[in-house]
């Protein structure tokens, strides 16, 4: 079967480890790349030795050799791209967070779905191998009954993203950070978000950069969600149960986490990878080698409920 080619939209910081995970799958390949100056691209073309350069998003669109879109703009540009992608009918990967607003998110699921298009938000840490070997972990009992979740996420030097401190743009903690922690426990526990609350630290005119979440999932496990960028912390998921705690350092691209038993007694889980984007690309190209339009991994109901716990957060704050 021929591989699945994908269009970079963007030529940011994720794309160069985009095309590194996408080569080291068997069914897909990046074919082209596009930016607002051609200059642009085609210097990032040949640098990553992507065999297209394109100037505009249209004229990438029109590439009839390009199976799916992978959108890598800055977050406000996610609704606008990956809507003319598939209005192009074009498959769809959306990186996070897949929109600003809820209606956004849901006209576009009912769009891929009239237009016959995957769409799928890229939410690569569901997919990783440590992801699965954690959600043996759970079934099998061995932390005993889940107490709560806690999730550490900082990045103190983040202003060489220009538009971070801009909200409208996407910017801030809530916007770039929490969608990795939203899906990720709702997948992790197969338990949607019930109720969500917390509080964020705005300068005047900017983003959030510091907030604090709680979340109560339909299992009734509470998580509680610290994203900051004025303190240098370790990035760390960790899941108390009464048999045992589970730490997980940067839960969406780990290959080792550690179970600490109650003798205290310390346990080391190892799931090697090569690529922390190659499960991901992987399943995406499948999905549409089978004719699939949705992932049964990164479902809708995932997206959407991670889409609208954010919008929720902001108009309590009175940000949207």
């Amino acid at each position: 079967m021929n591989k699945i080619r994908y269009g970079i939209v963007s030529t940011a910081q994720v794309a160069p480890r985009f095309i590194e995970g996408a080569r080291l799958t068997q069914n897909s390949d990046v074919l082209a790349v596009s930016s607002r100056s051609l200059e642009n691209a085609q210097a990032f073309a040949t640098k990553y030795q992507v065999p297209r350069a394109y100037g505009s998003l249209k004229q990438m669109l029109v590439d009839k050799d390009i199976d799916v879109i992978y959108v890598a703009t800055i977050n406000k540009e996610h609704y606008n791209v990956a809507k003319e992608a598939l209005l192009a009918g074009k498959h769809v990967l959306v990186e996070k967070p897949f929109c600003l607003a809820y209606h956004q998110a849901r006209e576009l699921f009912d769009l891929a779905f009239r237009q016959k298009c995957f769409l799928m938000e890229a939410q690569k840490a569901v997919f990783i191998p440590m992801t699965q070997k954690i959600k043996q972990v759970l079934a099998l009992g061995a932390l005993g009954q889940i107490v709560s979740v806690s999730s550490t996420t900082a990045y103190p030097h983040i202003d060489h993203v220009s538009w971070w401190r801009d909200l409208s743009a996407g910017g801030g903690t809530v916007y770039s950070m929490a969608p990795y922690a939203l899906s990720y426990v709702q997948y992790l526990f197969d338990s949607p978000i019930q109720q969500a609350g917390g509080i964020a630290n705005f300068s005047q005119g900017e983003s959030d950069s510091q907030s604090k979440l709680i979340l109560q999932l339909s299992n009734g496990l509470l998580v509680d969600v610290f994203l900051t960028t004025e303190l240098n912390l370790k990035h760390e998921l960790i899941i108390r149960g009464t048999k045992g705690t589970l730490q997980v350092p940067q839960f969406w691209k780990t290959t080792v986490a550690t179970i600490t038993d109650a003798d205290g007694n310390k346990h080391l889980l190892e799931a090697p990878m090569d690529s922390d984007f190659t499960a991901e690309i992987d399943h995406v190209s499948s999905m549409i080698q089978e004719g699939q339009l949705l992932s049964p991994v990164m479902t809708p109901e995932l997206t959407l409920l991670g889409v609208k716990v954010m919008e929720g957060l902001h108009k309590s704050w009175g940000k949207a």
